[in-house]
């Protein structure tokens, strides 16, 4: 009987051991997770401060088809490039665009480009310039160009926080569309899919003028793996407050690794007086694939 006992309470004194040994592999297990989490922020925020040497580039790209019921397309890239050197000088390229087809009749199509170059002259003030290019076939302009100087400034540069704005003095060039008329005297809208007949073609203006810009940017690393992240622009004549030009852009991220994340966006484009016929707001709303590289 004593040798019945013996031998259990030694199994029972190795079973308990066994799950100590392996709760505190796991307690290790967490602890090194953490220490590794808390080191890979360190990193991230350590490159952050350095000067951009390197390329860094980051596309969403976006893609859905239909068939069936409705055959539909739908397209959207939004690229942004970067290149730094000297550590003062950099340069950002950004192109945003969409395109979508309704049983092959296009409904969207527009792109917007920017190539923008910062001389800094603080670590929180930098001096810019900017260069923007703007075609939509369904706002009523064949195209908007912009270019001038201007003035950048980090409010908040934290590990969880950052907040700029930017102001820039414009030359804006705004050349409306033509307008195209059928036989009974009716606007033909573009893209004519019933390919209705032009028999008078009415020429648009191409309006020249002094302005400026304001732009906002707002980032929030919420967690480790999720990111939000807010754009407001607002571009307007000097002489003539009614031309009005508002973009916004709010996006929410969450990494999967370094490379590759999900996200979705909305993004707001307002035309305080759009030519005739055409709507004020156009709205878009994405779901993407992010590549940062």
């Amino acid at each position: 009987m004593k040798k019945i006992v013996l031998s259990f309470m030694v199994a029972s004194s190795l079973i308990m051991a066994d799950d100590v040994s392996q709760e505190q592999l796991r307690a290790e297990i967490a602890e090194a997770k953490a220490q590794k989490s808390a080191i890979d922020d360190k990193i991230k925020n350590l490159q952050a401060k350095l000067p951009h040497a390197k390329l860094i580039a980051r596309a969403e790209l976006g893609f859905m088809k239909t068939q069936g019921n409705t055959n539909t397309d739908t397209f959207n890239l939004d690229l942004n490039v970067k290149k730094g050197w000297s550590k003062v000088h950099l340069v950002e390229f950004s192109f945003d665009a969409q395109y979508a087809t309704d049983d092959k009749i296009e409904t969207k199509n527009k792109y917007t480009t920017e190539l923008g170059y910062n001389y800094s002259l603080t670590q929180r003030l930098s001096a810019t310039y900017l260069v923007g290019y703007k075609k939509d076939k369904f706002s009523g302009y064949d195209y908007q160009f912009y270019t001038g100087p201007g003035l950048k400034y980090a409010f908040i540069k934290t590990q969880d926080h950052k907040l700029s704005f930017e102001g820039s003095v414009l030359y804006s060039q705004d050349s409306v569309e033509d307008t195209k008329y059928d036989a009974a005297g009716n606007a033909i809208p573009y893209p004519n899919p019933d390919n209705l007949a032009v028999v008078k073609t009415q020429n648009g203006q191409i309006n020249r003028y002094a302005a400026y810009r304001i732009k906002g940017i707002y980032g929030w690393q919420i967690l480790s793996n999720l990111k939000f992240d807010q754009e407001l622009s607002y571009r307007s004549e000097f002489e003539d407050s009614n031309v009005i030009f508002v973009t916004s852009k709010s996006a929410l991220s969450s990494k999967f690794n370094s490379t590759f994340s999900a996200g979705i966006s909305y993004k707001v484009d307002y035309v305080n007086t759009p030519p005739s016929g055409k709507e004020n707001t156009d709205k878009t709303f994405t779901a993407n694939l992010i590549i940062d590289y």
